[in-house]
């Protein structure tokens, strides 16, 4: 079994040598460990120091793309190098590297595809009273959205087996935690978590200006991602609510026009014919869009097989 531990990177160059240090040499049940880093346009010394500590690849991008993108370029990286396994941790030093072969242990003993490092977000002090419950939402949100029982969604300490790998396709330029969560579980790949003891973070995250910033893409990523998986839910929830709205008015208007003769009431006639309209559309928007999805499925599928067969996968 070979590990490759992959370490996405933006301007890490003070925390980068502590976090590679701290990564086990060896672990039981593994024959081989091997680690790379993604400098994604760093323009500091990110990738001198990641050199003098003897990485065994560095994929540098000229410019900063983005931390999902990283992430996307270290699994392509990972699986072209033979990795069993993969697993992504950050180049802040917040996640242990001890904590690697707890990470691993499900995958190692075929329990699982995909493994989260539950930091148990509601007692890191770093984290204010504000963030605390925005994290404990949407924790929430994305376990109801994947099928999963996810205690710590944004952790980026996770492991994914050869198999997940393969079927891991980011589309989102954020982040890539929220998103392939829910794509494990509409994947059906079996996803758990394991309880870790996050390190004292040095400096806040880069990945967004603020609260607010990070609320506001973070539910566009959600409703992206879910509209991609289960669009007909998606535009049939909206139709509905159109359909029941217009509905509603023009049930109004035609007792006024029963009662009253209907004199005033002709814009709720008009809206009430807008709104149904908007809810019908919707519907088959919905119904194009789920046609669509299983034409994307099968696209899928074709693209882990060539995947495989670029890589030479017999695994």
């Amino acid at each position: 079994m070979k590990l490759v531990i992959q370490i996405p990177c933006y301007n890490e160059a003070a925390t980068l040598g502590a976090t590679i240090a701290d990564l086990p040499k060896q672990i039981q049940g593994i024959e081989e460990i091997e680690v790379i880093v993604i400098d994604d346009g760093s323009t500091d010394e990110t990738d001198d120091v990641a050199r003098r500590a003897g990485v065994d690849q560095i994929a540098r991008s000229p410019v900063n793309q983005g931390l999902a993108r990283a992430f996307s370029e270290g699994l392509d990286v990972a699986l072209q190098r033979g990795a069993d396994i993969v697993v992504n941790t950050d180049g802040d030093n917040q996640y242990p590297g001890d904590a690697i072969a707890l990470l691993i242990a499900p995958i190692l003993h075929g329990e699982a595809d995909v493994v989260i490092g539950n930091r148990d977000p509601h007692r890191l002090q770093h984290f204010s009273l504000i963030k605390r419950a925005l994290q404990y939402l949407g924790s929430w949100v994305v376990r109801g959205l994947s099928g999963t029982t996810v205690p710590d969604t944004t952790s980026g300490f996770r492991a994914f087996s050869r198999r997940a790998a393969l079927r891991m396709n980011v589309v989102s330029d954020f982040t890539y935690t929220l998103e392939t969560i829910i794509q494990a579980g509409k994947k059906n790949l079996f996803v758990t978590h394991v309880d870790i003891e996050a390190n004292v973070v040095t400096r806040p995250s880069r990945l967004f200006r603020g609260i607010g910033s990070y609320v506001a893409q973070s539910a566009g990523t959600l409703v992206r991602i879910y509209a991609l998986y289960n669009p007909m839910r998606v535009f049939a929830l909206l139709g509905g609510l159109l359909l029941f709205a217009g509905g509603a008015i023009g049930a109004r208007f035609t007792y006024y026009y029963f009662t009253t003769g209907g004199s005033g009431h002709v814009q709720s006639l008009i809206l009430a014919a807008v709104l149904l309209l908007a809810g019908f559309q919707a519907l088959l928007f919905g119904l194009m869009a789920d046609l669509l999805a299983s034409s994307r499925r099968m696209l899928e599928d074709a693209l882990v097989r060539i995947r495989k067969l670029e890589l030479g996968d017999t695994k």
